[in-house]
């Protein structure tokens, strides 16, 4: 007999120990660690960046109350009772495009060696934590390669090694490793809509020849996104690449985390089937704007006051947000866009008109005709 397995096989987010992509600074004091961590954040503040430390302070203070100081720009000070565990610090840190770790007290999946003569004890106790190092830093013109670094490591000397005032450059190599970890971007389109004031689905409307959706897949499929069709359980169509709902009930916000749940590693490029003026060009517009330190990159009609959720690449740092919307009893991606940081790409609105109707229909095939 197979072996009972008691909860449902969900594909994991591909994490490193604590955040999606993290590195750990190992080799000198904290002190200069955390300096080093605030010239190269400033460096790259397009990005959403974390540091990820412990307290020196032996009193481990138990506060009657958590505290969270909102100054009205925006910083934010925090005093919170919890111990680390990595399923709770990958939730704080989903948002995060990369996190830096003090390696003095926590273990990074990648690291940062910093080479400082008065640490090789520190160093030494440290040698298996450092199985991934991504370059190397000299503190100093002293400053050399332990013995025990070269035993452990053959290659460590054919690492880039970089001086630590050469911030502009240690900052480029980081920002490679951000970019390293970009999504890739799949298609979905959505056909499992009820249709009921039209009357029928609207996924085979057909204004170009061919039903609706179909369009809509190719459109998707030209621009090399691997693309698949979100249904609800009960549709019978017959297509290899399609995502039924898992979220049930819930419309399209319903479809986009039945996406993310079958793979939470992609961003998602959404798109509704009912959207027949949505050209190519708007396609390629949202791909070449498309913002992954947002959660989102979202079309918006110039008149519109509000963004369109039914054209949009969904990052996967929007998973988590969604369900957090979803656990207060919203199921509106809208609310969700319009209350985060999203990159909007404005265009004429005669291009994202929604057909409801079978009066709509009648005068878009006439447009779309002649």
């Amino acid at each position: 007999m197979g072996k009972h397995q008691k909860h449902a096989k969900l594909k994991l987010r591909d994490n490193n120990n604590f955040a999606p992509n993290e590195i750990s600074l190992v080799g000198t004091n904290c002190g200069v660690i955390s300096e080093l961590v605030t010239s190269i954040s400033e460096k790259l503040s397009s990005y959403k960046l974390g540091y990820f430390d412990a307290s020196h302070s032996k009193e481990a203070l138990v506060l009657p109350v958590e505290t969270y100081t909102f100054q009205h720009k925006g910083t934010a000070a925090f005093s919170l009772n919890s111990k680390v565990n990595k399923f709770n610090q990958r939730i704080q840190f989903s948002q995060h495009d990369f996190v830096f770790i003090n390696g003095n007290h926590y273990q990074g999946e990648k690291q940062i060696l910093i080479l400082d003569n008065q640490k090789e004890a520190s160093v030494k106790k440290r040698l298996e934590q450092l199985n991934n190092i991504q370059f190397v830093i000299k503190l100093n013109e002293e400053a050399t390669y332990f013995d025990f670094l070269e035993a452990h490591n053959p290659q460590i000397k054919n690492l880039m090694c970089y001086h630590i005032h050469e911030i502009e450059k240690i900052s480029k190599h980081i920002e490679n490793l951000i970019q390293e970890k970009i999504a890739p971007i799949q298609g979905l389109v959505l056909a499992g809509g009820k249709s009921t004031r039209m009357g029928k689905d609207k996924g085979v409307l057909n204004f170009f020849g061919k039903n609706q959706r179909d369009v809509a897949i190719e459109l998707l499929e030209k621009n090399n996104l691997k693309t698949y069709l979100s249904v609800r359980e009960e549709q019978e169509i017959s297509i290899n690449n399609k995502i039924t709902d898992k979220f049930v009930g819930l419309g399209p916000f319903g479809a986009i985390c039945s996406a993310f749940q079958e793979n939470p590693d992609v961003a998602w490029l959404v798109i509704a089937t009912d959207l027949p003026f949505v050209t190519d060009e708007v396609i390629q517009l949202l791909l070449k704007h498309r913002n992954p330190s947002k959660i989102a990159t979202t079309i918006k009609g110039k008149d519109k006051q509000f963004p369109e959720p039914l054209i949009t690449i969904w990052e996967p740092k929007s998973y988590t947000l969604l369900l957090n919307y979803l656990a207060q009893g919203y199921s509106c991606p809208r609310k969700v866009l319009i209350n985060s940081e999203v990159e909007i790409v404005e265009i004429d609105d005669s291009f994202i008109r929604n057909i409801n109707t079978p009066e709509e229909f009648k005068n878009a095939y006439k447009e779309i005709n002649g």
